[in-house]
């Protein structure tokens, strides 16, 4: 932690008379600064302690880096509980942005999309996505009937080549973007979860003779999901938070651009995006770092175990 003491910032304000003569005023504001010459990763992380304790707080950018303010009354406790977040985490000392983002950085966005194409090419040579998506895509009536399996097979299967290399883009970018936040397993387990949980209210919401394929809506989960977590991160701070509803804005209008083509299983596509949505807040109300590695590898063998399962599932095999 760099730079914690109880200065308090002075601020100038340019006041221009009738004179048009400016009288440069300094006023001493009741506010201290809790640290200064952070990392905007170590301002965020001190931000997310105070804020779940309930302290308001203030991030500003200086020449030196980024500075957090607090009220003076609550200066004291502030304090505390940087400390005592400091103490807990000694072992693990935090990672300036530079080296953070080396640490969660990860292309495995690029291996999925061409799972996507392997997958593809498998169904060409079993002879073409119309009876291949009668087995495995995503019927309404059948999922609700239990081949809940559907949820999963289907986010693998497309209809065409403009579709696929669609799906694929999305997911190297989306994916490797949520990826790069939550670490590898978590955030393939979060892209699968609001997949799986986009298509299950879908079957729920339209019951009957519906069928679809594609990995469109674990696409729009990872869209939600980075909504979400920007959401949240604007929330908690202070001067940030008239502009938290721009990452949903931002979701929604890639989810009417991209999402709502002629062809396109729009209802799917909206249910994935609140999947995402549901999924990020809980990610980031209750994870507030990337998680270790030994977690990591859980969550990708939970992953791959569902869709292995699934799969399995899908060809009578259990």
């Amino acid at each position: 932690m760099t730079g914690i003491g109880p200065r308090s910032p002075q601020r100038v304000f340019k006041i221009t008379g009738p004179s048009s003569k400016a009288l440069v005023v300094w006023i001493q504001d009741m506010i201290e600064i809790l640290c200064e010459s952070l990392t905007q990763d170590q301002a965020n992380t001190y931000g997310l302690v105070l804020a779940s304790c309930g302290l308001p707080y203030s991030m500003v950018r200086s020449g030196s880096g980024w500075e957090i303010w607090v009220d003076e009354t609550i200066h004291a406790r502030a304090l505390d509980l940087v400390a005592q977040y400091d103490a807990e985490n000694s072992q693990q000392p935090p990672l300036d942005g530079q080296r953070a983002q080396e640490h969660n950085k990860t292309y495995t966005g690029i291996w999925v999309s061409l799972l996507l194409l392997a997958c593809n090419m498998g169904v060409d040579m079993s002879g073409g996505i119309g009876k291949i998506a009668g087995q495995y895509g995503a019927s309404a009536f059948d999922i609700l009937n239990g081949e809940v399996y559907r949820t999963v097979t289907s986010l693998m299967l497309h209809a065409d080549t403009p579709h696929l290399v669609g799906n694929m883009a999305g997911i190297a970018i989306f994916g490797t973007w949520v990826c790069n936040i939550t670490g590898a397993g978590v955030g393939w387990l979060m892209i699968l979860l609001s997949g799986i949980l986009g298509n299950l209210a879908n079957a729920g919401l339209l019951q009957y003779g519906h069928n679809s394929v594609g990995a469109s809506t674990a696409v729009f989960g990872a869209v939600g999901f980075l909504a979400a977590y920007q959401l949240d991160r604007k929330i908690k701070v202070a001067d940030q938070r008239r502009k938290a509803w721009l990452p949903l804005a931002g979701g929604l209008a890639l989810l009417a651009f991209l999402g709502a083509g002629a062809h396109s299983d729009l209802t799917a596509h909206l249910f994935g995006f609140l999947a995402g949505i549901f999924l990020g807040l809980v990610y980031a109300m209750y994870l507030h770092r990337v998680l270790k590695k030994k977690h990591q590898t859980y969550c990708m063998v939970a992953t791959i175990g569902i869709v292995t399962f699934s799969w399995l599932w899908a060809s009578d095999v259990l």
